[in-house]
């Protein structure tokens, strides 16, 4: 047995002895908060709501490049969904999860924007802490519901991560350089 189906095998069982209708209403709604509504939502709140627009628009950038990333990977990867569990019924490819890279792009950004701007380390820490968890729990929450294997979580918090630097790096630091020179 190759490592991959090893770890994607030992996850399941975990996961079966862990099952209850609570749980499962619970995997539910974290999987919900890693949905393309509830992120679009978020993000048409944070345009409308933050006064450094240049934050805002990063963050609506940065949801639209690490969802399109995300469909151009799962379409050349082209893995099948697991036949395990299925609680709940997704179409397409499941590598790598899209929940989980885009919930790491979109909430990892926002982890990155409250460290870089709360000056407060009694909000500042705790939001990082919170934020962190919520990637974390939205990727199990795929895996428990049958959505994905192990291995497409990790793959897409993997994938989310390295994104992540490369969108912080290159993209946000270009903007916030190109806003300075406009003012």
């Amino acid at each position: 047995m190759n490592m991959i189906n090893f770890i994607d095998e030992k996850t399941y069982e975990l996961i079966i002895k862990l099952m209850s209708n609570g749980m499962t209403n619970f995997m539910l709604f974290m999987s919900h908060l890693g949905s393309a509504i509830t992120l679009i939502i978020l993000t048409i709140g944070f345009i409308l709501l933050l006064k450094n627009k240049i934050n805002s628009k990063s963050i609506a950038i940065n949801l639209i490049l690490v969802f399109i990333l995300n469909r151009i990977l799962k379409f050349i990867i082209a893995r099948p969904r697991p036949e395990v569990l299925r609680i709940v019924e997704e179409k397409g490819y499941s590598f790598p999860s899209g929940h989980s890279m885009v919930a790491t792009g979109f909430y990892g950004f926002l982890i990155y924007l409250v460290y870089k701007n709360i000056k407060n380390k009694k909000i500042k820490y705790p939001l990082i802490v919170m934020l962190s968890v919520l990637i974390l729990l939205i990727g199990i929450s795929r895996i428990y519901l049958g959505a994905h294997y192990a291995t497409d979580v990790i793959g897409g918090w993997i994938i989310g991560i390295v994104y992540l630097a490369f969108f912080i790096k290159y993209a946000y630091k270009k903007m916030i350089k190109k806003s300075k020179k406009i003012f």
